[in-house]
């Protein structure tokens, strides 16, 4: 009895070791990823291990994992202008490797390649860039800016291994100073605005009193003319005219009574 739980013992043992043996042997690959196999003897391997479980000799290799999809990554940069402004700008980039140069980025660079890479040369890209053009520029050119930044980014990433699916601008601000003489040439503008206008609505009042008192002007000369035909009759029929409409006038109001001429009282009260 005591024998075949010694067997049952030994064999329980042999299957642990065997079971941790196989286990470390034993690796996946998930979806999206890729593995560089790492040999003690042979140093790193050329081939690329696809997606799946894989067996490697234990102790002798190691596996790599990369995350091979894509993955997004921001980075500030503060620049200089073509005219000397101070520029904050905050580039959004979606990068990821190329699968079949992964063993040469894992020996030149290593398994943190991105916060090796990626930060120097937006940094460079971005300088070159940004001081081929002035503030202003910089503004109104922002496609421009983009495009130009992408390409030479897309073509310096390359050369490490790396895929730059996209690559935009996502803050572009200016130094204090920058800021605030904007702010001044935009009231100063506002300014000017309100001034000229000011000016036009003067000049506006200036033709309307020359043309109003060219009208009284004429006017005037052909009252004096129609005097010198008609003499006094002209004065008559303005008078008569005149009183018409101030009899006219008084006609339509109740507080208003006619009397004779002579008569002094409208009733005679008894005494």
């Amino acid at each position: 009895m005591a024998k075949l739980f010694e067997s049952i013992g030994k064999l329980g043992l042999a299957l642990a070791i065997g079971g941790g043996v196989v286990n470390s042997a034993l690796y996946n690959v998930d979806a999206g990823h890729r593995a560089v196999i790492f040999d003690r003897f042979r140093g790193v391997q050329d081939a690329v291990v696809g997606e799946g479980t894989h067996f490697v000799i234990p102790w002798v290799q190691k596996p790599i994992i990369f995350d091979c999809r894509s993955r997004p990554r921001n980075v500030p940069v503060i620049t200089g202008s073509k005219d000397l402004q101070n520029v904050n700008i905050t580039l959004r980039i979606l990068f990821r490797p190329v699968t079949n140069q992964l063993p040469r980025i894992y020996t030149s660079i290593g398994e943190d390649y991105d916060e090796r890479v990626l930060p120097s040369i937006t940094t460079e890209v971005l300088k070159a860039v940004v001081a081929r053009f002035d503030a202003g520029e910089l503004i109104t050119q922002r496609e421009l800016v983009s495009r130009q930044v992408s390409e030479d980014l897309t073509e310096r990433a390359s050369t490490f291994g790396l895929i730059l699916d996209d690559v935009s601008l996502t803050h572009l601000t200016f130094g204090k100073e920058f800021t605030e003489a904007v702010e001044m040439k935009q009231v100063a503008q506002q300014e000017a605005e309100r001034a000229r206008f000011v000016v036009e609505k003067a000049e506006q009042q200036k033709q309307a009193s020359i043309i109003s008192a060219e009208g009284d002007s004429q006017a005037a000369l052909l009252i004096a003319n129609s005097l010198m035909e008609a003499g006094d009759g002209l004065v008559e029929l303005r008078k008569l005219e005149a009183a018409e409409d101030i009899a006219f006038q008084l006609s339509r109001s109740r507080n208003v009574t006619y009397l004779p001429s002579g008569q002094g009282t409208l009733l005679q009260l008894p005494q």
